[in-house]
């Protein structure tokens, strides 16, 4: 259980970094590349609605994910991988 929490940590600290980079890599013309990104699912201006007249359930996913993220998160792959607390 204790790999597994330290595995997340590491891939969440790797896609808040990598987000942070492509914010600042947006603004440079050679590294804009970075900030490349494409969002999949339900989008949250038109979600899926299940209306059942005493209940309306209202659906929506979206995920966003840059390649500088993508990089983030395969570098806290390998630290985790090298990690002496694993």
């Amino acid at each position: 259980m204790k790999n597994a929490l330290l595995l997340v940590f590491y891939l969440l600290a790797g896609v808040v970094i990598g987000g942070m980079l492509a914010s600042v890599c947006g603004q440079l013309p050679m590294l804009r590349w970075l900030a490349y990104s494409h969002s999949i699912g339900i989008s949250p201006e038109a979600p899926f609605i299940l209306d059942l007249s005493v209940i309306r359930l209202t659906f929506g996913f979206s995920m966003s994910l840059c390649v500088a993220q993508v990089f983030t998160m395969g570098a806290a792959i390998f630290l985790y991988s090298r990690s002496p607390l694993r």
